[in-house]
């Protein structure tokens, strides 16, 4: 057997269903290579491993008494440091909070420790999961970004720390880091997952998603996590799936390919990246045909980004008066902006987010899901921003599924991604569709740590 470290979710839950690994053996392995690593990559605002220990031993004595209760049960992870966890420092990545420790778990951690997963503690995000970098490193290269907001937990899952990790996306903060650190990110249909204890960013956009090593994982995660909680009023009753059962019986799906924007605002690389991949999907048995959806989504970019930081604007207006000068200056230039739009500015972007629903809706209808690339290159060599959210947003933008599985290394040797988009509520079609290509193309990237 490879080492604990190097096994996936759902491999760890096997071995430790067989009794090859226990989850002390699991939780061992995983912390031992945080210490080795951690000095170097900075994935961890806070680490818990006395805590993540003794949960370990309770699942140990658990499982040998009755069994694993759920998948997770045993599987360390890393929760990003919006995600409130009880008794445990919750900073948001800030001097405003630096010291903020929540009395009670947000829902998704309260849902995965019932499950029997294991905390191994709090992923560094960007500052309120803004702009404002992470101190992370990427662990491709360490001069290049590990993109954001879902910074530490990108960087945790790629360099074998955790099998997973819980991410969030208000504009791209799931799907980006993991494409920029080659693993699998989804972001579900906003309103899939509870986001009760989740610090808000913009409330209209904010998306509870998981990042992890493969979109097998990332299925039994949504499992785990999917379903109505009627104390968060943007949590959506709407049946959940067998998301399992999608991965079993994936078939070569109907890909509508969005050429147009993404592939005008992409790197030559990129571009070739997604013409190939289509080809090779082509060949495997799918129908691939160009799709053009009518959206102008430079300027639907623009009209997220409105709505955005007029509500992170509200939900910061009386901490931001009296904190100021302790904000970072991307986030405060974000308050800045979302102060100084009028209600007529943000009901026109609104409309447009109801324009692009519409012409989604209308394509997505003639194809099982939409493919074109997840960032516009391989993450940029500068440690003071995140990376290029473009790309991400029309699907947070308008709360539609998406998710991002990795195609290969760049010439410079950094990850590309290709992401894949569908109706909303339709998580086994995207999940489906995803498995398919990932396991079409094959393609599972470690990086050299």
């Amino acid at each position: 057997m490879a080492y604990p470290y190097e096994l996936s979710l759902m491999q760890a839950a096997e071995a430790i269903r067989t009794k090859q690994l226990s989850p002390v053996e699991l939780f061992d392995s995983c912390f031992d290579r945080i210490q080795k690593l951690d000095p170097t990559l900075s994935a961890w605002a806070t680490l818990t491993p006395d805590l993540a220990l003794e949960a370990a031993r309770q699942a140990e004595r658990e499982i040998a008494s009755s069994g694993p209760k759920s998948p997770l049960h045993g599987i360390p992870y890393a929760a990003k440091d919006i995600f409130d966890t009880a008794g445990i420092r919750t900073a948001a990545g800030s001097r405003v909070w630096a010291n903020r420790v929540p009395e009670k778990d947000s829902s998704p951690v309260a849902i995965v420790r019932n499950a029997g997963a294991v905390l191994m503690g709090k992923s560094h995000t960007t500052e309120f999961a803004a702009g404002d970098p992470a101190p992370s490193k990427n662990p491709w290269n360490v001069e290049h970004t590990a993109g954001g907001s879902s910074t530490g937990s990108g960087v945790a899952v790629a360099s074998r720390m955790v099998p997973w990790a819980f991410g969030s996306q208000t504009v791209g903060s799931v799907l980006r880091p993991a494409a920029y650190n080659g693993v699998v990110g989804l972001k579900p249909t906003f309103g899939r997952i509870s986001r009760v204890g989740v610090i808000p960013h913009a409330q209209s956009f904010d998306h509870v998603g998981v990042l992890a090593r493969s979109v097998e994982d990332t299925a039994t995660l949504l499992s785990a996590l999917a379903g109505y909680d009627p104390s968060d009023p943007d949590c959506v009753i709407a049946p959940v799936d067998d998301y399992m059962g999608a991965i079993r019986n994936a078939v070569a799906p109907r890909i509508g390919l969005i050429r147009g924007w993404f592939f005008e605002e992409s790197d030559a690389e990129t571009r070739l990246m997604i013409e190939n991949i289509a080809q090779r999907f082509a060949q495997a048995g799918a129908t691939v045909e160009e799709v053009h959806l009518g959206i102008d989504f430079g300027y639907g970019y623009e009209s997220h980004r409105t709505m955005q930081q007029t509500e992170i604007a509200h939900f910061h207006a009386a901490m931001f008066k009296e904190h100021e000068k302790e904000y970072g200056p991307k986030v405060a230039e974000y308050i800045r902006a979302g102060l100084e739009y009028t209600a007529t500015d943000y009901v026109t972007a609104m409309n447009y987010q109801h324009l692009m629903r519409e012409s989604c809706r209308a394509t997505l209808a003639e194809v099982d899901v939409l493919l074109m690339p997840t960032v516009s290159g391989p993450a940029p060599r500068d440690l003071t921003q995140t990376g290029d959210t473009r790309f991400q947003s029309p699907w947070s933008f308008t709360g539609f599924p998406s998710i991002t599985i990795p195609t290969g290394l760049a010439g410079n040797g950094l990850p590309l991604g290709a992401q894949f988009a569908c109706g909303p509520f339709q998580e086994t079609r995207l999940l489906g569709a995803a498995h398919w290509a990932e396991q079409t193309l094959g393609v599972e990237l470690i990086p050299p740590v």
